[in-house]
């Protein structure tokens, strides 16, 4: 007979998937920070350049401008996927409890799209906006409640859901070949291992570190769109995110779209390893999975 298998309780999946999500942001921020910076239209700064620059104008702490807009966002982000994916993969599993890679990347699907309208678009935008202002001589915002507040007054609530189709795209073509990949690399190792034990943290980190690498370079155009989209001077040089992605390709080429990878890939990498380890830690130490219900 094929072992019980077990499902998150919400409760427990939301709390252990926030806190990972805020843990992750604030350990790779600054990767986040130079990849959004080499993104911005005009000249292609190397990133070295911006390392160097960021670190001579605002000391090391400029390389987490922004960071608090990230780093709430990234918990809520995260929290909802978790609770998003567990709830779509118990809808979707067989009569097991095991979820077809097809399946797994329904669900991770429909968690990127949810995790995009509530949480990932506005932290994103405001995000992006507080970095591109704090690169001017005198930079607008004084921070995360101050930039929000001065954005909605501006161009109103859409002013932080600018980007909200590629952000939707990004996360859902993200959550889809993370959760598949991760899913069906532990399902393999899990079938070699002994039933209910759990994976040690160095095996559940480089199974995260492998999905997020396959993430980077499968999404990688979205995520410079939505950059674009939610920069300071967005509204006067793009109608939409199409025409966006049209004066990218016909005005700077076609690998412009990979700009930032290796910041990206850096971040992650370390990402896809921190918030899955971290997640199965917190939620094998509350005691955060119950038995499914025999009624299905």
């Amino acid at each position: 007979m094929a072992p019980i298998k077990q499902r998150e309780k919400p409760i427990h999946s939301l709390f252990a998937g926030a806190t990972a999500g805020a843990i992750e942001a604030f350990v790779t921020y600054p990767t986040e920070f130079v990849k959004t910076r080499s993104q911005f239209g005009g000249k292609k700064e190397p990133l070295l350049s911006i390392i160097k620059d960021t670190v001579n104008q605002k000391g090391f702490t400029g390389l987490y401008s922004g960071c608090s807009a990230l780093i709430v966002g990234n918990a809520v982000k995260a929290g909802v996927r978790f609770v998003s994916y567990d709830y779509f993969k118990e809808k979707l599993a067989d009569s097991e409890g095991k979820v077809s890679a097809p399946r797994s990347l329904l669900a991770g699907l429909g968690a990127g799209s949810m995790e995009a309208i509530f949480a990932v678009t506005p932290s994103e935008t405001v995000k992006t906006k507080l970095i591109d202002d704090a690169k001017r001589p005198n930079p607008q915002y004084r921070g995360l409640i101050h930039g929000t507040v001065s954005i909605i007054r501006a161009e109103g609530i859409t002013g932080i859901y600018r980007g909200l189709f590629p952000v939707m795209m990004r996360q859902s073509a993200n959550s889809a070949v993370r959760f598949t990949v991760y899913t069906t690399l532990k399902q393999v190792v899990q079938g070699n291992t002994r039933s209910g034990q759990p994976l040690p943290s160095a095996l559940t980190f480089g199974i995260g570190a492998i999905a997020g690498l396959v993430t980077v370079y499968t999404t990688m155009p979205f995520d410079v769109i939505k950059t674009r989209m939610q920069s300071l001077e967005a509204r006067a040089q793009y109608r939409n995110s199409f025409h966006c992605a049209y004066r990218i390709f016909t005005e700077e080429g076609f690998f412009r779209f990979w700009t930032g990878t290796t910041p990206r890939l850096t971040r992650l990498v370390l990402s896809g390893g921190i918030i899955f380890t971290v997640y199965e830690r917190i939620i094998g130490v509350i005691g955060g999975r119950e038995p499914p219900s025999s009624s299905s």
